[in-house]
């Protein structure tokens, strides 16, 4: 089965070109074929919620013969799950857990069992390296709104919401979410090259206590 001509595609400077689809999930099976197929121009893949931005070599392709090379890819017969990462969170380390109670109406123990029921899905990387968008968090804890003033610096391992979306600050760098806990993992290592969760990954937060989180502090997240 080919795609549909209803898939956007256009050049993303002179070396990429963005497909953009009406939901994730048909972005996320263009990505896998895209990566399947592995043509001899292709550099990279970047999924990004409906977007996928395909990178090739300029010396193998142009815009044009790549767009045509993507029109004709073929649908997988089957798209594996992303690799699942139980993270631990402790909700205990917070600075907004209250004011997100407040905002939804929830208490707090009800704000920490519906943020760690669900299994997330890792839409994007983003604004900082490593830094995971997980969604969609669950509708009694949507619609919570960033902080008027961003803090200038937030704790590694934080865990924020915001809107329809959890995520975890990898490093510390500022940021505007409302942080209701703290996972003591290592989840980015520049000069390693250590990014574990990648997009299409799934994520599932476990609740520790305080004594937990200090033994498992400084750890890396295992990857199979």
């Amino acid at each position: 089965m080919l795609w549909s001509e209803r898939l956007h595609l256009e050049p993303l400077g002179d070396q990429a070109v963005l497909a953009t689809f009406a939901e994730e999930a048909g972005a996320a099976r263009f990505a896998a074929a895209v990566r399947q197929a592995n043509p001899p121009w292709l550099m990279d893949v970047v999924l990004a919620y409906v977007t996928v931005a395909v990178f090739f070599d300029m010396d193998e392709a142009n815009s044009e013969s790549v767009t045509a090379a993507l029109r004709q890819m073929r649908l997988p017969r089957s798209l594996a799950p992303g690799r699942l990462h139980l993270i631990p969170c402790c909700y205990e380390r917070n600075l907004d857990l209250q004011r997100v109670a407040e905002l939804t109406r929830l208490t707090a123990d009800e704000v920490i069992r519906f943020h760690h029921s669900l299994e997330y899905t890792v839409f994007a990387i983003g604004f900082s390296p490593g830094f995971p968008y997980l969604g969609y968090l669950a509708e009694e804890l949507s619609g919570v709104p960033r902080l008027d003033r961003p803090r200038v610096r937030v704790e590694p391992g934080s865990i924020g919401v915001a809107g329809r979306q959890t995520g975890i600050y990898p490093g510390a760098t500022p940021g505007g979410w409302n942080l209701i806990g703290q996972t003591p993992l290592e989840l980015v290592h520049l000069s390693d090259g250590y990014f574990p969760i990648r997009p299409g990954d799934r994520v599932r937060f476990r609740r520790i206590d305080d004594a937990e989180f200090r033994q498992l502090q400084g750890q890396r997240l295992l990857v199979d």
